[in-house]
């Protein structure tokens, strides 16, 4: 892609971040092409659905979400690591509405658009929890799609408002029932 068709792809999909998270109405394509300042035909290049721009912003969000997943894998310890990284997650589902589902059903899907990027979390959890488990930290009868279903499990927790006040209690909860040694045993 030149770099100019890049720069506009980048800033519609910022621009649109920004008005999906807004209160109110879901902006209309014709909307968030006028906030990007690009015509709608260039909007359309681009994404040329509302879920082709959804998906677009669902995948760059979870590349983020798998580049933080490697920075916590080289700069943290096992268990330092493995907890914030069940945090991003965390906020990660809770920034798209709907996105836990999206993924789950693209899991198992290669022709989905979200596929690559879902594979990619996937695995940055796996390695994660399988250096965890290295350093005795993790119960070692877990696997990576083990901790997968966990954390959609949290996400779709916490993508429902009843949940979503208890977030940091669920992430605790799971947490414990994943370390080896969870805070709650080591202090009785």
């Amino acid at each position: 892609m030149r770099a100019d068709a890049e720069k506009n792809r980048s800033h519609i999909l910022s621009v649109a971040r920004s008005l999906f998270a807004a209160p109110g109405d879901e902006p209309s394509m014709r909307d968030i092409a006028r906030q990007a300042g690009v015509g709608l035909a260039t909007l359309l290049r681009h994404f040329p659905s509302r879920d082709a721009l959804f998906e677009g912003l669902v995948c760059t969000d979870l590349d983020t979400l798998t580049r933080k997943g490697e920075e916590l894998a080289t700069a943290a310890g096992a268990q330092e690591a493995l907890i914030p990284w069940l945090h991003d997650w965390v906020a990660f589902a809770r920034s798209h509405r709907g996105v836990v589902a999206l993924m789950a059903a693209a899991h198992d899907d290669p022709d989905s658009a979200l596929y690559a990027s879902c594979a990619a979390v996937h695995s940055a959890s796996a390695r994660l929890l399988v250096r965890a488990q290295a350093e005795g930290m993790t119960r070692g009868d877990m696997t990576g799609d083990d901790l997968f279903a966990l954390m959609t499990a949290l996400g779709w927790a916490v993508d429902h408002p009843s949940f979503a006040p208890r977030a940091d209690q669920l992430v605790r909860l799971i947490t414990d029932a994943i370390l080896a040694e969870p805070p709650t045993r080591r202090a009785a």
